[in-house]
């Protein structure tokens, strides 16, 4: 038997090998365009991020490694260009002579998978812009970002892929902003709710979101430098292209071949409607398990399942393949995971069941075992027979094994119930005593069963629960504007309220709310509901118009940079950080709009280089935070923390001697947003000055950066003027004239430079570009200056570990609720000084300390 395979990845090589190790006999034969087979596609955002170290490491096998194990032969760069059902025929190209042949084969399998979709817009050819489907796409990617030190990237599409290259663009250290022009994440994967959650925590990671925001080109010359959208232009150093992906099976469109939208149909055993002719991988359409259509799953699982079972079925063996349920799992962040399997509660209604669905929160493990985290796991069923459709779980750890088990019950036609008493393993490292997927089935057999009466997180973002009276069930107060209920002290009728009131039951998850319903019906309650997965899933929205909030959740908006207007109890102004004084004009009609939607129309601007939207009732808070956060921007500004860091424009100043751009935006990137969650024992505000002009204050700041040119005088070439012309142009007068030599004193001079050139004999044409260090500066009602370092820094790398290292040893050495000044004040500059630059400071530990803010704004 002759059998050849078109197409050397994962369907291919694993038909290939399978096929010669069931029949030594088989002459197999895989042609691949690429020079690479089976290589490791779902790894290669790993390869960007830098997990994965080598281009070796993607490398599954060589073609000769390949066929030394299998016996398969490999003929690489040879793309097929047609094939010849009725003669049995498929005629090759050379991809470098292009030279064509023609090859006979007893069986053919076509496995030439998918090609990365390639939207037909302006700028797609330009440097810095790449797909995700190859070995050299990754390379180049990593290659190009590293080589031009790329700090913005936009990722369009975020599905799978888009979401995972970003995550790995975010850990070399990119902002990162991805697009879709759908109305959320991973649509088809996710129901709406849940991918809401992940956009929101995604974005509390920094990444920026842009739903429902259409391509329409790439902006630059030569090379990228921003993405033009439905919603403007984003700047972008490097673009990601991760739209999607199309069947490569142009080359099939005159072989006779049942094609839907370039997926070949086959049946059950891979066979298409030609004869001796067969399709697996990503270019086949297979069928869903559960509804019995046909589905492409272009998913490495799915490829080397078919596979197996086609190399099966050409060597006798009667293997079927049952179909796929679009299972997947993903990391989205180092402590966000998703995976899912079957139908979302969307395509179960569109199939005409029955649906019932919760969402739920539960331990992954025992809660006291060191890295227990939470599952937020949705469950679709059939409410008619009971029977399970579908799993979607996020969460810190192995969603995966919640997956696996719907999988396995989905496909064995399981109830929902039939999984209540199964033996699952158990140990504090690895679960719960009640396995976490059967506390979801017990919650939602609670729920058909009428016992649990809820409100769904879709249900409540639709506006469900508008007409109900909010109790907090949460262990203390937490919920402002809603009554706080104590569990253990209910017993009778809650004072204030009737039994036929509406009330939504919301506490941390949802388990609380349960034991506070179970309690309110046996107390003859007829119209609660709790809300599901509590605040933990939903973004809870309470309105308090009018009403005096508490000091504690005045306090807590106030973390989000949101500051009581003196003059009305439920209105805030909300802080906009504008990166150094710096916005686009798309961020500006971003500011503009949201002050227009949410606030009273105005923006005031701060002396620390923010902008202020005013007027912003508490109930539109939360919405204009999303607003602004879709669309790239960040509240904030307030707390015991880095404060958003204040720049002069010494980039462009005529007076300016660094970058200070350049200089303020790494600050930002690396401290202001890199140590946002942690906590100092005050305010810490950074100031980069251009200049000795001190436009900005560098030293009435904890921490200030000047730029310095140091003048270096050659004697030798000072000819004693009687009007000097460095002598006129100092601007402080301490350059002077002595015995016939210009003298500048360095303990007077401010090093602003402005004696360069000045010489017409040369004197002055050499000096020492640096910056100067304050530390212990402040403001305010207690004015401090702060003190210079002692040495004049020479590079940015070397001032930026400085600024480290104040930090962390304000976070270890200060005290709560001193600034830095005083910290200082007590431990003498010496010593500090001393710590700074020559003692080791134990990063780690410092950062693991626990530490107690004292800023009160």
């Amino acid at each position: 038997m002759n059998v050849i395979v078109i197409g050397g990845v994962a369907a291919g090589t694993k038909t290939a090998a399978k096929l010669k190790r069931e029949n030594r006999d088989a002459n197999v034969t895989i042609y691949t365009k690429s020079q690479d087979i089976s290589y490791a596609g779902c790894g290669l955002p790993y390869y960007v991020g830098g997990s994965i170290e080598t281009r070796d490491e993607l490398i599954v096998n060589t073609p000769a490694k390949y066929k030394g194990l299998t016996g398969v032969d490999v003929v690489t760069g040879m793309e097929a260009t047609s094939v010849d059902a009725n003669a049995k025929t498929v005629t090759v190209r050379n991809v470098v002579s292009g030279e064509a042949n023609t090859v006979s084969y007893d069986k053919l399998v076509v496995a030439v998978g998918a090609e990365p979709f390639v939207p037909p817009v302006e700028g797609v050819n330009r440097k810095g812009v790449y797909t995700m489907r190859t070995p050299d796409d990754a390379i180049g990617l990593r290659a190009y970002v590293d080589d031009n030190h790329c700090r913005n990237a936009v990722v369009v599409g975020g599905g799978f892929i888009g979401l995972e290259i970003a995550e790995n663009l975010m850990a070399k250290g990119l902002n990162v902003t991805v697009v879709d022009m759908a109305d959320q994440l991973m649509p088809n994967i996710f129901d709406a709710e849940v991918a809401d959650y992940v956009r929101r925590k995604l974005q509390a990671k920094g990444m920026r979101v842009r739903t429902g925001t259409a391509l329409k080109g790439i902006v630059g010359t030569e090379k990228a430098t921003g993405v033009d959208t439905s919603a403007g232009v984003l700047p972008a150093d490097v673009v990601v292209l991760a739209i999607g992906i199309r069947p490569a099976t142009g080359f099939l469109a005159e072989s006779g071949l049942e094609m839907v939208k370039g997926t070949i149909v086959v049946d059950d055993h891979q066979r298409t409607n030609l004869n001796d002719v067969y399709a697996v991988g990503d270019c086949a359409m297979v069928h869903n398990r559960i509804t019995g259509k046909g589905q492409w799953s272009a998913m490495g699982s799915t490829a080397n399942i078919t596979g197996r079972c086609l190399a099966k079925n050409l060597t006798g063996t009667d293997a079927p393949y049952l179909g796929c349920m679009g299972t997947g799992v993903v990391r989205l962040a180092d402590d966000l995971n998703a995976g899912r399997t079957g139908l979302t509660e969307a395509q179960a209604k569109a199939e005409g069941y029955d649906v019932v669905t919760v969402t739920c929160v539960t331990d992954d493990k025992a809660h006291y075992y060191a890295d227990a985290s939470s599952f937020v796991t949705k469950l679709i069923a059939d409410k008619t027979t009971g029977k399970l459709l579908g799993i979607q779980v996020l969460g810190g750890g192995a969603v995966d094994k919640m997956v696996d088990i719907a999988v396995t019950g989905i496909a064995m036609g399981a109830k929902v119930a039939d999984f209540d008493t199964l033996d699952y393993a158990y140990a504090p490292p690895f679960s719960t005593a009640i396995h976490p997927f059967v506390q979801a089935c017990y919650i939602l057999e609670n729920k058909m069963s009428g016992a649990f009466e809820t409100f769904t997180p879709a249900e409540y973002a639709a506006g469900a629960a508008k007409e109900y009276r909010v109790l907090d069930a949460h262990p203390a107060a937490t919920l402002p504007g809603a009554t706080w209920v104590n569990l253990s002290t209910v017993n009778g009728p809650i004072e204030g309220t009737n039994l036929d009131d509406k009330l939504l039951l919301v506490c941390a998850k949802g388990k609380r709310g349960y034991f506070l319903q179970n309690r309110l019906k046996a107390l003859g309650y007829t119209n609660t509901r709790v809300l599901e997965g509590g605040a933990f899933i939903n973004t809870v929205k309470i309105s308090v118009p009018g009403t005096a909030l508490s000091a504690a959740e005045i306090k807590r908006v106030k973390g989000l940079g949101c500051l009581q207007d003196k003059r009305y109890p439920d209105v805030f102004n909300v802080r906009i950080i504008t990166r150094n004084g710096k916005i686009t004009a798309d961020e500006h009609r971003t500011v503009i709009e949201a002050a227009e939607k949410f606030g009273s129309g105005e923006v005031t601007m701060t002396t620390r280089l923010t902008l202020e939207i005013q007027g912003v009732k508490y109930e539109n808070i939360q919405p204009l935070i999303d607003f602004v956060n879709e669309r790239g921007l960040l509240t904030g500004g307030t707390g015991s923390l880095v404060r958003p860091v204040v720049a002069c424009k010494g980039t462009t100043c005529q007076y300016g001697l660094l970058d200070s751009f350049s200089l303020s935006d790494k600050i930002h990137e690396r401290f202001y947003l890199g140590y946002h969650t942690v906590t100092l024992p005050h305010k810490f505000k950074i100031a980069v000055g251009g200049c000795p002009n001190n436009c900005v204050k560098p030293d009435l700041n904890d921490l200030g950066i000047v730029g310095q040119r140091v003048p270096m005088v050659d004697l030798s070439k000072c000819r004693g003027c009687k009007v000097c012309q460095v002598e006129n142009a100092c601007p402080i007068k301490v350059a002077k004239v002595v015995d016939g030599k210009v003298i500048i004193d360095p303990n007077e001079c401010n090093n602003c430079g402005r004696c360069k050139g000045k010489c017409p004999f040369g004197a002055l044409e050499e000096y020492t570009e640096g910056y100067k260090v304050y530390v212990g500066g402040r403001w305010g009602k207690k004015v401090a200056h702060g003190h210079p370092l002692s040495k004049i820094f020479t590079s940015e790398e070397e001032v930026l570990d400085v600024v480290e290292r104040a930090i962390l040893f304000f976070r270890d050495e200060g005290i709560t609720g001193e600034r830095f000044a005083d910290t200082i004040d007590r431990l003498g500059m010496e010593y500090v000084e001393d710590k700074l630059l020559n003692q080791a400071i134990n990063k780690e530990a410092i950062l693991n300390k626990t530490v107690k803010g004292g800023a009160t704004c």
